[in-house]
C-alpha cells in the first residue's frame, strides 16, 4: 500500500495515511490510539475504528440511543470514521454477521494506570499488583469494563484476545506506558468469566498467545488461557484468628503441621472420583484435622499450574488459585472456615523457578524477561524450567507482590518457601563451568539473597503474624536470624538434616543401630542455631523411596512398633513438626497424586492405631508447655542418656519457662528392658503420661503402670532415679506427679 492523500476537512485529516493503515492492518502497529478513537478536528472530533469483519458502525450519544454520525467506510474493509461538530460521549453501534453490538470505544478512555503504580511497579516495590496489573474489573469515567495491564517492554505491539473478539489480535491492541514498558487498555462492558491472553509481537515476529503473569483466575486444565476474575468481595469472619495469630505462630507456641496434596487426600467416588472443591474438601478435611489435633494444614502449591505431575511445584500463575478446585472466592471461603475452626494455612509458594511452557512467562516479549537471559544463570537443568532473574527490579517485585497477594487477599497464614538453596547458590546441581560466579567471583546468588531479605521484611509489615518459611537443605548461615542482624529473615526454616540423618537410624534393622547411634542425638548440635521445623514431607514418600511405614524393618508388628517410636521420638524432639498426610495411619504404598490415600487401612487395628497414636502426640504436646515452649531455647532440652549405644536408649528432659519437666525415653530395640535407671530431677511420684506401646495403640502394652517413685540416688547429674521398665520399640513419657 501507498500513500495517498488524506481526506481532510477543515484542515484535519479524516482518514490517516496509508502507511499507518498498512501497519494497522497488519497487526504491527505500536501506537493504536494515535489513529483511533477521537481526535480534535477544529471545533469537532474525528472518531476512527478498526473492526476488522464489521458490517457497519453508527456513533450513538453516550447517554441515549441519539444516531449521531453513520461511519464511513476508510482505505480497507473494517476501518471506519466518521466526524462530529462537538467532541462529546459517545457509543458505537456495531453490526456484526450475527447481530448488533453496542459499546463505548476503548480508544475513547485516556492513559488508565496512575503514575505512582507505574512508578512504584518499576521500583521494584508495587506490593499490591494483584489489585492493579493482570484484568481489572472496574469502571472508567461511570462506564463498567475491565482494565488490562501488562508489562513487555521489549514488544512491538500487545492486544487483548478472547471470545469477546473472536481472539482477533486486530481488535484490541495496547497502549504502551514508556518508559515503563507496561501495556493497557480498558475494553468496555467486559464482564469477569471471560477468558483471554495477549497477543503480543516481538521484535523477529509473533510469539504464542501467553497467559496473563497477573492473572486472578484461570482455564481449568488443560485450557491455559487467564479468565477475568470478579473482585474478591468475600466476607471474613475469622478476626477471632487472625488477631491471636502472632501468639499462635509465635516460636514458643506448638506448631503442628498435617502437610497435604487437595487433589489426592480424598476424592469423591474413591481413587477415580473426581476432586472435591474447596467447599466439599473443608467439609471432610477440617473435621479430620481437629480430631487429629493439628494446629495447621500445609497445602501443596495450589496456584496455577499447567502439569498436575508437578504437584503445584511448576505454577505459571502466581495470583489465581487452580481452578481444578473451584473460584478464588471458594479458596477464600475454605480458609476463613479453617480459621475459625481453629487451623492454620500454610501454602507453599514457588519463587525459584517456572515452567517453559509457551504459554508462559519464558521468552514472554520476545526476550529473557522474567528469565535469566544466559542457560547458566536462566535454565535449571534437574526441573527442566527457568530461573526467575530476581535481580531484575520488575520480577524483583513481581515475586514480592504475589506473596502479599496470598497473605493479604486470602487471610494465608504462612508462606513455606519451596527450594531456598536452588536460589542461594548460582551452582547448584552444576558442575565447573556450568555456572557463572557472583559480581565478587563467589558462588551465592546475591540478588536471590537480597530478594528472600526483602520477602521477609515486606510480610512482617504487610501480614503481622504471619510466618514464612524456608526449605532450605544446605548449612547457609542464618536462615533464620533476623536481616537486621545479617540473617535472612525467616521464621522457621525446616530441618532436612535431621531428617534425613533419623531417616538413616530408623530403616537400621535394630541390631544395627548401635553403629548409628550418633544419627539420632546429631541434631541437638546445631538445634539452636535456627528456628527448626522436623519435615517428614512429601518428598521422603515418592520416587522409589517408598512410605514412611514401609521403610521400618522387621515383621509387621515391628514396622508399626518402630513407626510408633520414631513420630514419638520427632513428636518429642526440639522443633514444630510436619507430617505428610496417610503417614499418620501408616500407609503402606507410596503417594500417588492421582488416587486419593487408602483410608480402607483404616479398618484394620494396627493402622488405626497408628492413626489414635498421633491423635494422642498432637494432645500431649500441645498440652504440656515443657514439649514446645522452648524449642528455641537450650534451657528447654537435656540430655539424661545419649550415649547408651549398646542398648539404642535414649532419655532426655524436657522444660518449660518455669523449669517444670517432662521425661522421655526411648528404646530403639525391640527388648523389654526392666530395672533401668534414668536419673531425674525429683524424687517422688512420676506419672507415665504417654507410651507409643499402648495396647490402645496396637503396642504390647508393656509399661510401668502409669506410675511409679523416683528414688533418692544420684543418677546422670540428677539428685533422684527412675527404675524403668522400657517396652520394646517405644517411647514413654513421665512427669512429676
Amino acid at each position: 500500500m501507498t500513500d495517498r492523500p488524506a481526506v481532510t476537512l477543515s484542515g484535519t485529516s479524516l482518514l490517516p495515511r496509508d502507511s499507518e493503515v498498512d501497519k494497522l492492518v497488519r497487526g504491527v502497529h505500536g501506537d493504536p490510539f494515535s489513529i483511533l478513537g477521537p481526535h480534535a478536528d477544529g471545533d469537532g472530533v474525528v472518531i476512527r475504528a478498526y473492526l476488522p469483519n464489521a458490517l457497519g458502525v453508527e456513533v450513538l450519544a453516550r447517554d441515549s440511543d441519539e444516531v449521531l454520525s453513520s461511519m464511513d467506510q476508510g482505505q480497507v474493509p473494517g476501518l471506519f470514521f466518521a466526524r462530529l461538530d462537538r467532541p462529546q460521549p459517545y457509543r458505537l453501534s456495531i453490526r456484526w454477521a450475527g447481530g448488533a453490538q453496542v459499546t463505548e470505544d476503548p480508544y475513547s478512555f485516556g492513559p488508565l494506570l496512575g503514575e505512582m503504580d507505574i512508578y512504584l511497579f518499576s521500583e521494584g516495590n508495587h506490593r499490591y499488583m494483584g489489585k492493579v496489573y493482570g484484568a481489572q474489573v472496574t469502571e472508567v469515567d461511570g462506564v463498567p469494563g475491565v482494565r488490562f495491564a501488562v508489562w513487555a517492554p521489549n514488544a512491538r505491539r500487545i492486544s487483548v484476545v478472547g471470545n469477546f473478539n473472536s481472539w482477533d489480535g486486530r481488535r484490541h491492541p495496547m497502549r504502551h506506558r514508556l518508559p515503563a514498558g507496561v501495556w493497557e487498555l480498558f475494553i468496555p462492558r467486559l464482564e469477569p468469566g471471560e477468558p483471554y491472553k495477549y497477543e503480543i509481537l516481538g521484535q523477529y515476529g509473533m510469539l504464542p498467545l501467553r497467559a496473563d503473569p497477573v492473572a486472578l483466575a484461570t482455564e481449568m486444565p488443560p485450557g491455559t488461557a487467564s479468565v477475568v476474575a470478579a473482585p474478591l468481595e468475600h466476607q471474613w469472619s475469622d478476626q477471632a484468628w487472625m488477631d491471636t495469630r502472632a501468639a499462635r505462630q509465635s516460636v514458643e507456641a506448638p506448631i503442628s503441621i498435617y502437610e497435604l496434596h487437595a487433589g489426592s487426600w480424598r476424592r469423591d467416588g474413591g481413587d477415580e472420583g473426581r476432586l472435591y472443591n474447596w467447599h466439599e474438601l473443608a467439609e471432610r478435611l477440617i473435621p479430620y484435622v481437629q480430631e487429629m489435633g493439628f494446629t495447621h494444614i500445609e497445602l501443596m502449591p495450589i496456584m496455577e499450574h499447567p502439569f498436575g505431575g508437578s504437584w503445584g511445584y511448576q505454577p505459571l500463575s502466581q495470583f489465581a488459585p487452580t481452578a481444578r478446585y473451584g473460584s478464588p472466592q471458594d479458596f477464600a471461603a475454605f480458609i476463613d472456615a479453617c480459621h475459625q475452626a481453629g487451623i492454620g494455612v500454610i501454602l507453599d509458594w514457588v519463587p525459584a523457578h517456572f515452567p517453559t511452557d509457551v504459554h508462559g512467562l519464558g521468552d514472554f516479549d520476545g526476550t529473557a524477561l522474567y528469565e535469566y537471559a544466559h542457560p547458566f544463570e536462566g535454565f535449571h537443568q534437574d526441573w527442566d524450567t527457568f530461573i526467575y532473574n530476581l535481580g531484575r527490579t520488575e520480577v524483583h517485585g513481581f515475586m514480592l507482590a504475589s506473596a502479599v497477594h496470598w497473605l493479604r487477599e486470602f487471610h494465608v497464614d504462612a508462606l513455606r518457601v519451596d527450594a531456598v538453596a536452588s536460589m542461594l547458590y548460582r551452582d547448584y546441581s552444576r558442575k565447573d563451568g556450568e555456572w557463572i560466579p557472583n559480581r565478587y567471583g563467589g558462588r551465592e546468588n546475591l540478588e536471590a539473597i537480597d530478594f528472600l531479605q526483602h520477602l521477609n521484611e515486606v510480610v512482617a509489615l504487610e501480614a503481622p503474624g504471619a510466618l514464612v518459611i524456608a526449605e532450605e537443605s544446605t548449612a547457609f548461615p542464618g536462615v533464620s536470624k533476623p536481616v537486621e542482624q545479617g540473617g535472612l529473615g525467616f521464621s522457621f526454616k525446616w530441618n532436612m538434616g535431621w531428617m534425613h540423618d533419623t531417616l538413616k537410624y530408623i530403616q537400621e534393622n535394630p541390631i544395627h543401630r548401635t553403629y548409628h547411634h550418633d544419627k539420632m542425638t546429631f541434631g541437638m548440635i546445631y538445634a539452636y542455631s535456627e528456628h527448626f521445623v522436623l519435615p517428614i514431607s512429601h518428598d521422603e514418600v515418592v520416587h522409589g523411596k517408598g512410605s514412611l511405614i514401609d521403610k521400618m524393618p522387621g515383621d509387621r508388628w515391628q514396622k508399626f512398633a518402630n513407626l510408633r517410636a520414631y513420630l514419638s521420638f520427632m513428636w518429642t524432639h526440639p522443633g514444630k513438626k510436619l507430617l505428610f498426610m496417610g503417614c499418620e495411619f501408616g500407609q503402606w504404598r507410596e503417594w500417588n497424586h492421582d488416587r486419593e490415600l487408602d483410608w480402607f487401612l483404616l479398618d484394620e487395628p494396627d493402622h488405626c492405631g497408628a492413626q489414635k497414636l498421633l491423635a494422642d502426640l498432637n494432645s500431649v504436646y500441645r498440652q504440656q508447655p515443657a514439649l514446645h515452649e522452648l524449642d528455641s531455647d537450650p534451657k528447654g532440652f537435656q540430655w539424661l542418656i545419649g550415649d547408651d549405644r549398646g542398648n539404642s536408649v535414649f532419655a532426655w528432659l524436657r522444660r518449660d519457662s518455669s523449669g517444670y519437666p517432662l521425661l522421655v525415653v526411648a528404646n530403639f530395640t525391640p527388648v523389654i528392658r526392666e530395672g533401668y535407671g534414668v536419673g531425674v530431677p525429683r524424687a517422688g511420684g512420676w506419672l507415665e503420661i504417654f507410651n507409643s506401646d499402648a495396647e490402645c495403640y496396637g503396642g504390647s502394652n508393656v509399661g510401668n503402670g502409669g506410675w511409679l517413685e523416683a528414688v533418692e540416688e544420684e543418677n546422670h547429674g540428677q539428685p533422684a532415679t527412675l527404675s524403668l521398665t522400657l517396652p520394646p520399640l517405644s517411647v514413654v513419657i513421665l512427669r512429676p506427679q
